[in-house]
């Protein structure tokens, strides 16, 4: 049998092009438009197509993962996920590209669905917890450094070279996957193939709530601050490719100081997700304030940068700490059921923040100079601005609500805890 840290480089290997989808193919957007057409609806599907087709069948490969084994899953995945790139990398015209996008979508839901568990049953202890740090790292580096690693790819080879890139990745983490012992096969039932039993513990429901605030918080703006960057202040490709970075480098580094700052203090994880949900809303509406025509750009990093520590600090341990609190046998479909609420909640909160966005721009100004707009062509700023806020506005809420619930959610479970041990004692 290999050594678990060989497996562990080929899921993390894979990991990565998943993320760098999800956040980096609207970069891609006006290139593509220029060759393929620019119909609004089937060009944003080349963005939503890999996201809600990821959304809807994470929890069906959840559970076929726990039949036909988690490796099995997860190589058929990446098969799945590169014919998906090599559809897109030759696409003719939009609606092929779109179909790749929805089959690349499909295959990393497997991928994703079946790294989490073989993770938890090649690893123990403290080795678990820094594989699924490595795993958290990986995950949210590829979103944050999407648009700037995007940005790269179509500087050099065009929209085309962004999808070959992916594809080349893949191949690569197939040939080491190939190598590798089935591992996790197990019995299931069609019934479980929709069991959010897991969501009955509070524990669970709370972690569960961390990715999806993350998405609403920092994957919209995420997506979207490139087109900002453009629309407000004239920012070149370049430019902008490099002032994300300032939200890609404390996803970088976050996790990897939770993970020793845990190890070293009393901190828990509660109050470390405590600290995330705050960054997210203090650095949303830094962006929300600062990011306008008549203020230098200079003066957005700061926000920038909260929202990068937001959704980095409890990348390393929010998987773990989910499939901790429900039994080890029912991993694959707890883990299916986590990242269809992550990977869910981007695609439908990235959706959602481009609609209140082209809306308002839009109205406040119609026509074919709105629509231009609105995917981030310079010359209106103001207008744009206006958008940016209604958009932005909402999403803070959203997570601010969110971190409500998890400090409510977190309690019970604590109260739940502290019960189970006095039973025990009693006993």
């Amino acid at each position: 049998m290999p050594r678990p840290r060989l497996l562990l480089a080929v899921i993390l290997l894979a990991q990565f092009v998943i993320p760098l989808s999800i956040s980096g193919t609207a970069v891609a957007l006006p290139g593509i438009a220029s060759d393929l057409g620019s119909a609004p609806t089937p060009l944003q599907w080349v963005v939503n197509g890999f996201n809600v087709a990821f959304a809807v069948c994470t929890i069906i490969w959840g559970a076929c993962s726990d039949r036909i084994g988690y490796t099995r899953s997860f190589r058929i995945g990446i098969v799945i996920a590169a014919a998906g790139g090599v559809i897109s990398v030759l696409a003719p015209n939009i609606v092929v590209l779109d179909a790749g996008r929805v089959i690349a979508g499909i295959g990393s839901a497997a991928v994703l669905t079946g790294a989490a568990p073989i993770l938890s049953h090649l690893f123990e202890g403290k080795a678990k917890a820094q594989a699924f740090a490595l795993f958290g790292t990986i995950n949210g580096l590829g979103l944050a450094a999407g648009p700037a690693l995007s940005g790269l790819l179509l500087s050099a080879w065009g929209w085309r070279g962004i999808f070959a890139a992916h594809t080349i990745v893949l191949v690569l983490a197939f040939i080491g996957a190939a190598r590798l012992p089935q591992l996790g096969r197990g019995a299931t039932s069609l019934r479980e193939l929709l069991d959010f039993s897991a969501l009955k513990a509070p524990k669970f429901l709370a972690m569960t709530l961390v990715p999806v605030a993350g998405a609403v918080g920092f994957v919209t703006f995420l997506t979207y601050l490139p087109s900002a960057l453009g629309a407000i202040h004239s920012l070149t490709a370049g430019v902008t490719g490099a002032l994300m970075l300032t939200m890609t480098i404390p996803v970088l580094i976050a996790p990897v100081l939770v993970h020793r700052v845990m190890e070293r203090s009393r901190i828990t994880s509660n109050t470390i997700v405590a600290a995330s949900f705050a960054c997210l809303v203090v650095g949303g509406l830094g962006v929300l304030f600062l990011l306008r025509p008549d203020m230098p750009v200079a003066i957005g990093v700061a926000p920038m940068i909260l929202l990068g520590l937001g959704f980095g600090l409890p990348l390393g341990f929010v998987d773990a700490e989910a499939l901790a609190a429900v039994p080890a046998e029912r991993a694959g479909a707890a883990s299916g059921v986590i990242n269809l609420f992550r990977i869910g909640s981007e695609a439908v909160f990235v959706a959602a923040y481009a609609a209140i966005l082209a809306a308002v721009i839009t109205s406040a100004l119609p026509g074919t100079a709105g629509q231009l707009t609105a995917s981030g062509a310079p010359g209106h700023p103001w207008a744009y601005q206006g958008g940016l806020v209604a958009a932005a506005l909402t999403m803070i809420v959203i997570v601010a609500v969110l971190g409500i619930a998890f400090l409510a959610l977190s309690r019970a479970a604590d109260r739940k805890n502290v019960s189970l041990e006095e039973v025990e004692t009693a006993h």
